[in-house]
């Protein structure tokens, strides 16, 4: 078990009531609400010799934004804390950045804290509505439910090997050559898709399981996996992607799709109207293991946040 992952272990047995831990929303029926922290940290999330603050501050809303989406949910507010080396060079850019993603999303910055430190810490809270929309859980996934993904994965590892260049060892030629910006891009300020989430949300009738890809798609897999009890059986070539390294396609994390599993009905209700995006079919739940082309991924290279 990753240090994450016991730690969380660690929270839920401490807690009175855990009941709302477990996803990467807090869903709150009761006021049609879903809440979601996250924060970003200098030297472990980003590096400010290979992203600017302006940059920095899209993708901050941006992670958290899409946790909103995996969960169904429509997001609206943020709050926004900010500690570290700060000079008004950074905060202006980095909420010139903020702000455009705001103006592009309707999402509004609401509050937020200020303070000193050694490193930059950026700290957002995001909240979202449920009203008329079927909120997903990790739980939710069952044997014979449809596996869809949104989004092309491998492209942001991708994009960080460029930034640091690392590229020539783990990329072809031909990978580089025709997608570098869009790496990059991709890396740097992440695509989201908040159609499908909607879609998904607003015309699924049964429980369905939805979560971003952010720490990798096996990751997404395996959390689910444990949280439903079931496996997965995953055809590599049916995922979208722009580069072949498998482990960057399955591991590399910070893509930010979106992996949805749909009862079967629900499923042929909803994927007429998702045609002309940028999602796919990749496979189906079982009752048994993880396996990627008929294989056990025996491995877990999964993005480790400590």
């Amino acid at each position: 078990m990753k240090k994450e992952a016991r730690f969380l272990q660690i929270i839920s047995d401490v807690l009175d009531d855990s009941s709302y831990l477990g996803d990467d929303c807090a869903y709150l029926s009761e006021y049609n609400l879903v809440v979601s922290s996250d924060s970003l940290v200098e030297d472990v999330h980003f590096d400010l010799n290979t992203i600017s603050a302006y940059s920095l501050g899209k993708k901050s809303l941006l992670v958290n934004i899409s946790d909103i989406l995996s969960s169904g949910a429509k997001p609206e507010y943020l709050t926004v804390s900010l500690s570290g080396m700060l000079n008004e060079d950074f905060i202006e850019n980095f909420y010139k950045g903020a702000n455009e993603i705001c103006h592009k999303y309707g999402l509004k910055i609401i509050g937020g804290d200020l303070t000193g430190g050694d490193k930059i810490t950026i700290a957002v809270t995001i909240f979202g509505n449920t009203k008329g929309r079927n909120i997903s859980s990790r739980k939710n996934a069952k044997d014979g439910y449809i596996v869809l993904l949104a989004g092309y994965h491998g492209s942001s590892a991708a994009g960080f090997k460029i930034l640091n260049g690392n590229d020539e060892c783990f990329l072809t030629k031909e990978d580089v050559s025709k997608n570098k910006d869009y790496f990059i891009k991709s890396h740097t300020e992440p695509e989201l898709y908040p159609e499908i989430s909607e879609i998904i949300s607003k015309n699924c009738k049964q429980p369905y399981a939805m979560m971003d890809t952010s720490d990798g798609l096996y990751d997404g897999l395996k959390k689910i996996s444990e949280a439903s009890d079931v496996g997965f059986s995953i055809e590599f070539d049916k995922i979208l992607r722009k580069t072949n390294n498998f482990n960057d396609v399955l591991f590399g994390g910070e893509d930010y799709g979106l992996l949805i599993c749909l009862e079967t009905s629900d499923f042929e209700k909803v994927f007429p109207l998702l045609n002309g995006k940028d999602i796919a079919v990749i496979g189906k739940v079982t009752d048994g293991k993880i396996l990627v082309d008929g294989k056990e991924i025996t491995e877990d290279l999964s993005y480790e946040h400590f």
